[in-house]
């Protein structure tokens, strides 16, 4: 039985869809995004959508070094598609997209490579989303505001 997905969780599928096909055709992608979010109803979860794409598109190379400097005995053209598009999405949502906390963006990358890649896809993936956010904790750069601060301000408290 498949359990309820979030709209959040449906909608990060569906731009993973449309960055695949994206990257396997080169095709227009305003057609392609409009057709795979066709049935998005919602304005905030279709702007979502579509401000993820952007800011994967644009900021792809600066992602793709940031992956690249994470994996070891690795070479960036082994890694399959949909890790490396879930992982650009991932960090491209703990840089860029304040309002969602780090774990939420994690998890659900995790999450969505269980359904959709290999066995070993989501391990790998929390590893390097981790290491990013680690990075950026660490740098000072982490740029979360409202919720996305909630797990930061309690645990930092009890210090």
């Amino acid at each position: 039985m498949m359990k309820n997905k979030s709209h959040r969780r449906i909608v990060r599928e569906k731009v993973l869809q449309i960055l695949y096909a994206y990257e396997m055709n080169k095709e227009s992608l305003q057609p392609l995004s409009l057709e795979i979010l066709k049935d998005v109803t919602d304005e905030t979860d279709k702007a979502f959508a579509e401000e993820l794409i952007r800011r994967v598109l644009v900021n792809i190379v600066d992602l793709d070094e940031r992956i690249i400097q994470r994996v070891t005995n690795w070479e960036m053209n082994r890694i399959a598609l949909i890790d490396k598009i879930l992982l650009r999405m991932g960090i491209c949502e703990l840089l860029f997209f304040p309002d969602i906390p780090p774990k939420v963006s994690i998890n659900e990358s995790i999450e969505i490579a269980k359904d959709f890649s290999t066995a070993g896809s989501a391990k790998f993936i929390n590893g390097i989303l981790d290491a990013v956010l680690a990075e950026e904790k660490n740098k000072g750069k982490l740029n979360k505001t409202g919720r996305g601060l909630v797990e930061e301000s309690i645990s930092s408290s009890r210090q």
